[in-house]
């Protein structure tokens, strides 16, 4: 049960950015979006199990290493949160497919050296991020197509 509760507390803050920021669908609605658009429903289940994992990652290194105390790690994991979270906000709510595609981009980047740093320090753990990375590949290669098609 300590365990599961563990496992709750890393994956509440993974799930802050869709509690405070709403998807604006009207907006998104009236953007030209190209053909490999997932459905969003489709999107929302994929970042459910994506933070899922994400999470599950987390708790395995914080298991055998103090993650406040392993700073490259620390540090990519906060800049990847912070990209992460705030991209509703910055497509959605300031309506700006470019600030959308800098926070993917940020987000891409920052998860690849999430991967790197966490296998570093569990290898198993490191595996849990690998479906993360490929939906941020499809994500960045869609944000970059909604900008370019829009603007």
């Amino acid at each position: 049960m300590k365990k599961i509760l563990k496992l709750i507390i890393i994956l509440i803050p993974w799930l802050l950015g869709g509690l405070i920021f709403k998807v604006d669908f009207e907006y998104y609605n009236i953007l030209n979006l190209p053909g490999f658009t997932l459905p969003s429903k489709i999107i929302s289940i994929l970042w459910l199990i994506i933070y899922i994992l994400i999470s599950i990652s987390i708790y395995k290194i914080s298991n055998i290493k103090n993650i406040f105390k392993e700073k490259d790690y620390f540090y990519v994991l906060i800049t990847n949160y912070l990209a992460n979270q705030l991209f509703i906000y910055g497509f959605f709510y300031l309506k700006s497919p470019f600030f959308g595609f800098i926070l993917t981009t940020i987000t891409l980047v920052s998860s690849i050296f999430l991967f790197i740093e966490s296998k570093k320090l569990n290898t198993k753990a490191s595996f849990y991020l690998i479906p993360y990375i490929i939906y941020n590949v499809y994500a960045f290669i869609l944000s970059l197509t909604i900008y370019i098609m829009n603007f």
